[in-house]
């Protein structure tokens, strides 16, 4: 059963994403996150050591979400995940352009802000990142083994290639208010570059 400190908890963690999305590390304070929880700030701390582990424990909350959409498509096309992954990143396409191309990754913008300053957020960071890369790399094993991606790439090199590009996509989404960078990865990497010949 969820206690009510877990509930107050999340709600901490999903505000942080929202935070540290529009307004950055930096620019966010334990007075603002306390605010937007509705607790008063000595209230922060019963939940977190510091503005820094929140930071991290944000990181870890907020890759979840799409660590568990990515394992659903992959479940719901077992027999073709090349199509999996497709599905996947379309889905994420039609969401971004929904939002108005606002935020980009928090992973981005935290890599960006206090990746190489911050050993815990460094840390939470490299663990997302991985968790996320991992589960991209067993589909594209899968993928070759049924015959829908390259087997001259490495599926690691291949994974590497998918959170590197769309990380990149995402930034340059951000500056041209298009969702066109990420239909370029999507177009080059999954619908050319990985496919079999």
């Amino acid at each position: 059963m969820i206690t009510n400190k877990q509930i107050k908890r999340n709600n901490f963690l999903t505000q942080g994403v929202h935070l540290l999305m529009t307004q950055g590390y930096h620019a966010t304070g334990v007075n603002e996150i306390a605010k937007a929880v509705q607790v008063p700030k000595g209230s922060f701390y019963s939940y977190f050591n510091s503005k820094e582990d929140f930071a991290a424990e944000t990181i870890t909350h907020y890759i979840e979400p799409f660590i568990q959409l990515l394992k659903k498509h992959i479940e719901q096309s077992p027999h073709d995940t090349l199509a999996a992954l497709k599905n996947y990143y379309e889905e994420l396409i039609i969401t971004v352009g929904k939002n108005g191309y606002k935020g980009g990754c928090l992973l981005g913008n935290m890599m960006g802000e206090v990746g190489d300053t911050s050993e815990l957020c460094n840390q939470a960071l490299k663990s997302a990142v991985e968790r996320y890369r991992l589960l991209q790399y067993h589909a594209l094993i899968k993928a070759q083994k049924q015959g829908t991606v390259r087997q001259d790439r490495s599926a690691e090199m291949m994974a590497n290639l998918l959170v590197n590009s769309w990380q990149g996509a995402l930034l340059r989404m951000k500056i041209e208010k298009s969702v066109q960078p990420l239909q370029e990865f999507y177009d080059t990497l999954l619908g050319d570059y990985f496919i079999s010949a």
